[in-house]
């Protein structure tokens, strides 16, 4: 199954933007935690006050209904009872109905003015439960929200219903603002918290970013420092081969494969410069105009005797209509050659690489580097622009390569602000697609 991925315009990812990301990535974290726990809390505490409140007005209710229930027996008995003491309880906001059986009101404690054509319109529409307690709540003409707690008791032949009720508007209303006042100090909390994690993460990545800073120096000094000796040793190694007393072939062999591993060196040398330059923003670029269709076909040219010598053909497609584009010669240079013989090396023997060019359109302009090789699969596509990342980590060591060439034509393409896109299957193929803008005001990072 064909594989595509792409890297648009500065996309790239260096270790600075990954320690910022890394950061706000960890006070994310630490402040959805944050949230989720007060959220836990304000609910928490939200419930435990509703319990707390209603459970003592449901036993004050119950209690009443008990008492007058068994006020009423009694007096059907013809018993005496002092009512001031029996409802002595009762007040604007605590009130009862009896009826009895044929719906007559019989005795009653009545509710305020305001909220009694509602406690009679529930006990009309029959929805007080027997024994339990319900909540009842309604918006008047005011938008003023009245809440009531009903219960009934009925006797057991029947015979009379009691209806107990209480206004807890103040109540609910009170613990209403309680719950608001929590969740403006939840959020106020919130914010601190984010804010403490933002400086905590900051603290906890300083050693890490301040250790990378050291090591990303390192590489810079030691690439730029061994230059010179591998420089001395190549060219010794060039003496002893044209030293005409040296007529041993073991010894003259010895002598190359030493200049070859040296040159291996020097390149890994150079790239880890590059690298280290390209991290600490000292990368300089030279913008000219310049004929990108040219570098193309002088790629074909230069390239060949590389492909040659595994039987791979170099071929040409499309239009080289010669077109300039403002950017960095050399490092444009650098990498088409980096494409190329990166499709070289895992071209198999017969195969062929193909090197194309799409004219100008919408002020840009794409070549794309093609070949017939083994391809790349889903998973490791991603991952192939990646600093020291090879696919075959076997294969590559026995082709010289270090995995630094697609990074670096990965950063040659972002200093551009261009696109590069890969396009793959496993046991076909590769193709390595570049668009790069004709003008753009500067070249560098972005």
């Amino acid at each position: 199954m064909t594989a595509l991925f792409k890297k648009g315009e500065g996309s790239v990812k260096k270790m600075g933007d990954m320690f910022r990301s890394g950061i706000k990535a960890l006070t994310f974290f630490y402040a959805a935690i944050m949230c989720v726990f007060l959220c836990i809390l304000i609910f928490g505490v939200h419930g435990v006050m509703k319990w707390a409140i209603t459970s003592e007005q449901e036993r004050e209710l119950i209690e009443t209904a008990e008492s007058i229930m068994g006020a009423q027996k009694n007096a059907r008995l013809g018993a005496t009872f002092d009512e001031n003491n029996l409802y002595k309880s009762a007040s604007d906001r605590l009130f009862f109905y009896v009826f009895d059986n044929n719906g007559t009101l019989i005795r009653f404690s009545r509710g305020s003015y305001r909220i009694e054509p509602f406690v009679l319109e529930v006990i009309e529409d029959g929805l007080v439960p027997k024994n339990e307690i319900k909540v009842f709540g309604k918006f008047d003409e005011t938008r003023r929200r009245t809440e009531l707690m009903l219960t009934s008791v009925e006797s057991e032949n029947g015979a009379i219903v009691v209806y107990v009720g209480k206004d807890v508007s103040a109540m609910y209303s009170g613990m209403a603002k309680a719950t608001y006042a929590f969740i403006l100090l939840g959020v106020i909390s919130l914010i601190f918290s984010t804010l403490i994690g933002f400086f905590l993460s900051r603290r906890a990545l300083k050693p890490a970013r301040l250790a990378y800073e050291k090591q990303r120096q390192f590489a810079a000094d030691a690439s730029h420092e061994l230059r010179t000796p591998l420089a001395v040793v190549l060219s010794t190694a060039d003496l002893l081969l044209n030293d005409p007393t040296i007529k041993s072939d073991f010894l003259r062999q010895t002598i190359l494969d030493m200049k070859d591993e040296v040159k291996k060196m020097s390149n890994l040398v150079a790239d880890l410069l590059l690298v280290a330059r390209s991290d600490n923003n000292a990368l300089k670029t030279l913008a000219v105009r310049f004929d990108i269709a040219a570098l193309l076909r002088q790629a074909v040219r230069t390239m060949t005797p590389i492909a040659e010598k595994k039987n791979i053909v170099i071929k040409e497609r499309g239009d080289f209509t010669p077109t300039e584009i403002l950017g960095d010669e050399q490092k444009i240079r650098q990498l088409i050659t980096i494409l190329v013989d990166n499709a070289i090396k895992y071209t198999k023997e017969g195969g062929s690489v193909t090197i194309g060019f799409v004219p100008a359109k919408q002020g840009k302009v794409s070549f794309f580097i093609e070949d017939t090789g083994i391809g790349i699969s889903k998973e490791d596509l991603p991952k192939i622009f990646d600093r020291f990342y090879r696919v075959d980590k076997a294969r590559s060591r026995q082709m010289g390569g270090n995995g630094l060439g697609l990074a670096i034509a990965d950063e040659i393409v972002r200093m551009h602000k261009g696109e590069i896109e890969v396009i793959s299957e496993e046991g076909k193929g590769t193709r390595f697609t570049v668009t790069l803008r004709l003008k753009q005001k500067y070249i560098g990072r972005g």
